[in-house]
């Protein structure tokens, strides 16, 4: 057992005498954690516990009765209680601590026993139920006690009278009259005594009911208090969020540059990668699951030198003041050092989405199982982007990279990898409609060369199956390049996307060239409810120069789970499998990396399966997800990158998704006229195929080679590192456009 966090003080609430007492104790767990801190909450007998003081508005962890629990004391610091089946072992910071929370508990168990036991009438009642409500019961106890008493009284009156009618009955019986009298008086004679004997039965049951009512009066009193309790409790939580909310948007906007130094504008909740572990800065303990397929792991903090320690900057500033700086109204910076560049100022905006309504079931009940790029979908379903843009939108977190490319470790720079596959992820948290698919020869480039150091120009290369090309160079040293298809299949409740491909990244200096590629995305409550969308699988980071690599897992929301959301775990290990750091985090916030400095097996659980802990110093920011432009929830949510890339600017190829007249139709809120538009550009693109597929058929039947369609700024070739065929970049793009000589590029709109 640990006694880690030992000089953190307990902070209780009030004193031990009140009605409520809080503060923080330390609860053993399991024998691979130890005990841990944990906020608990002592109130109207009962003992509540949470990871986080947050918590309290929306999870409880545990509640156990004090009237039925044996408290215990093993030692100066340890509390035990007992209820049933259910153990609390319980550690104070001091021993002072500890006879605190003893005395609290003794007199909260004294109250809930007398609470339990009494059965007295209002003026020995100790529930705090209003006067109303209990004039209301007692009046309604006293209703049916009167209306019992007058039921016992006719009861009375039922039996004397019976029991005169029988005797009157039996002597008439006894008196010597015909044989046909006789028979009829002994009639009567059962038939009243059957009704006596049912009379009685019910005066039984009305007693009985009325002896219910009375015993279970203070169990509905105590039971209706509580819901009353906690509704009130409800509300002035949600009033405090709500208060909360507002302070937090008027801090931003009042500052609106942040340094990397400054902490987060969202201090409220803090999402931690751990099972909802309290964000201990100062403690920096880490704990994460075992993933699938791979050896089981914890971490714990090993004591640190000053100079490892961290502010929780990001350390590729991220959380700095680019973050911000994408929302100004006049003017964009980029920061590099204490260079200033200033740059073109780019939208902010976009017309707020219409609210069409729409009929989701009669359009896809027919279209279970089929590929999603195969239906006809109105623009209803979409976002006005094209899967080409949506591709580019990868790269709003460059600046990862940036920081990659002059990392003298590899392992160092194998996380900031790993934080950019991850922060790819961010933008479709609230995204769930579905990109335009590309038209076969669309193109995208974006061209943030003076702002952000890069150039990035995708091709769509194939339309059955969809493929689109990437290919990005960055003035900052690193090249990046992928072929992405996208295979979609809806299964009725939710949809199901799988990017297949590979994702290649080169760093000019060390000649480290990474491959990586996408997991599963995963749109649920596609018919009814609340769509919501989730990322799960798996990404293995393969450095193929250095044969280092980096396992991330991505873990499926259950509701069942008591997992933080959307939580990313991995380790970064060198040629030899041998671990250096560990990463956590979420794939919509933030990721962090904790440098191993130590790693044990322990003993196996009882599947047998082995654990392997490791002791890491203080874990340090890596990524921090920017936040969202304001209106954005009536701008499909996008990131402001994302307002910027359908943004018309002169000189772009004819080809561009700019220049897509549906998707411009839709943007500007006429969506009729896009879907009419829509239909035009498929059936023109419906035609063109059926050209190809007959001059195919021509050079067949003549004897001649007949090369297809071959895109215009890609060409297939081999990866000499995996081996792997994927169309890549062949140049001459950023060439037409500076000629703008684009005589080449077919007629696709």
């Amino acid at each position: 057992m640990s006694d880690q966090g030992k000089s953190c003080a307990s902070t209780t609430a009030s004193a031990p005498g009140s009605d409520t007492y809080k503060g923080w104790l330390f609860k053993w767990t399991n024998y691979l954690k130890g005990y841990q801190r944990r906020w608990f909450v002592l109130s109207n007998g009962l003992l509540s516990y949470y990871r986080t003081q947050a918590e309290m508005a929306h999870t409880c962890r545990g509640t156990i009765n004090l009237a039925t629990a044996h408290i215990d004391t093993e030692d100066t610091c340890n509390i035990v209680l007992s209820s049933g089946g259910r153990t609390y072992h319980l550690k104070a910071s001091t021993e002072v601590e500890r006879q605190r929370w003893v005395t609290a508990l003794e007199l909260a168990k004294a109250k809930a026993i007398r609470m339990m036991n009494d059965q007295s009438d209002d003026s020995g009642e100790e529930e705090p139920t209003s006067r109303s409500d209990r004039s209301e019961l007692q009046g309604a106890l006293k209703t049916l006690a009167s209306k019992l008493d007058d039921l016992c009284t006719c009861n009375e009156l039922i039996a004397k009278h019976g029991a005169a009618l029988q005797r009157s009955l039996s002597e008439l019986e006894a008196l010597r009259v015909l044989v046909e009298g006789g028979e009829k008086i002994k009639a009567v004679n059962e038939r009243a005594t059957l009704f006596r004997i049912t009379s009685n039965a019910m005066i039984n049951a009305c007693r009985d009911f009325l002896q219910l009512a009375e015993s279970h009066s203070r169990r509905w009193q105590r039971v209706l208090q509580h819901e009353r309790e906690q509704r009130t409790h409800l509300e002035e939580t949600i009033e405090q969020l709500a208060k909360q909310h507002n302070n937090l948007e008027r801090a931003w906007r009042k500052a609106p540059a942040l340094t990397p130094d400054t902490p987060s504008a969202h201090t409220g909740v803090s999402v931690r990668s751990c099972k909802d572990e309290p964000s201990d800065e100062d403690e920096g303990t880490e704990y994460f699951d075992a993933m699938e397929d791979s050896p089981a792991f914890i971490t714990v903090t090993a004591t640190e030198p000053s100079q490892h320690r961290r502010s929780q900057s990001n350390l590729s500033g991220a959380s700095g003041g680019q973050a911000s700086e994408w929302n100004l109204d006049h003017v964009s910076l980029y920061l590099i050092g204490k260079e200033v560049q200033p740059c073109r100022k780019r939208r902010s905006q976009i017309p707020n989405k219409p609210n069409y309504s729409l009929n989701l079931w009669s359009i896809m009940k027919n279209c279970i199982g089929k590929e999603l790029s195969k239906i006809p979908m109105p623009v209803n379903f979409n976002e006005p982007l094209s899967m080409l843009q949506r591709l580019t939108e990868d790269l709003e977190y460059s600046d990862l990279l940036d920081k990659a490319a002059g990392c003298e470790s590899s392992l160092e720079q194998m996380c900031l990898v790993a934080a950019f596959s991850v922060s790819s992820y961010s933008t479709t948290v609230h995204r769930t409609a579905k990109p335009f698919n590309p038209l076969l020869g669309e193109t995208f480039e974006l061209d943030r060369l003076s702002e952000f150091g890069y150039r990035s120009i995708c091709e769509q290369v194939s339309h059955h199956p969809p493929a689109a090309a990437h290919h990005v160079i960055s003035q900052r040293g690193w090249t990046l390049w992928q072929e992405i298809t996208i295979a979609s299949k809806f299964r009725g409740k939710y949809l199901s996307i799988m990017p297949l491909g590979a994702i290649h990244l080169q760093f000019h200096h060390s000649g480290n060239h990474y491959v990586w590629q996408k997991v599963t995305s995963t749109v649920h409550n596609i018919i009814v409810g609340k769509l919501w969308i989730d990322q799960s699988g798996d990404i293995d980071i393969v450095n193929h120069t250095t044969k280092e690599t980096c396992q991330l897992k991505f873990c499926p929301y259950s509701y069942f789970s008591r997992e933080v959301p959307r939580k990313v775990t991995g380790v970064v290990s060198d040629s030899e499998g041998q671990a250096h750091y560990v990463l956590s985090g979420t794939w919509d916030e933030r990721m962090e990396s904790a440098k191993i400095v130590q790693s044990n097996r322990s003993g196996g659980n009882g599947e047998g399966k082995q654990k392997t802990i490791y002791q890491t110093l203080a874990p340090r920011l890596l990524w921090k997800k920017y936040p969202l432009p304001e209106n954005a929830e009536n701008m499909y949510c996008f990131s402001s990158l994302a307002l910027t890339l359908n943004e018309e600017e002169a000189g772009v190829s004819l080809t561009d998704s700019r220049l897509r007249p549906d998707q411009r139709l839709m943007e500007e809120g006429r969506w009729e006229e896009a879907n009419t538009e829509k239909q035009r550009l498929e059936e023109k693109q419906r035609a063109v195929r059926r050209r190809r597929e007959t001059e195919a058929c021509n050079a067949l039947d003549e004897g001649r080679d007949y090369e297809g369609y071959q895109p215009l700024w890609f060409h297939r070739s081999t990866d000499p590192v995996t081996g792997e065929t994927s169309f890549v970049y062949k140049g001459g793009y950023w060439e037409a456009k500076e000629s703008q000589n684009w005589s080449m590029c077919p007629d696709i709109f």
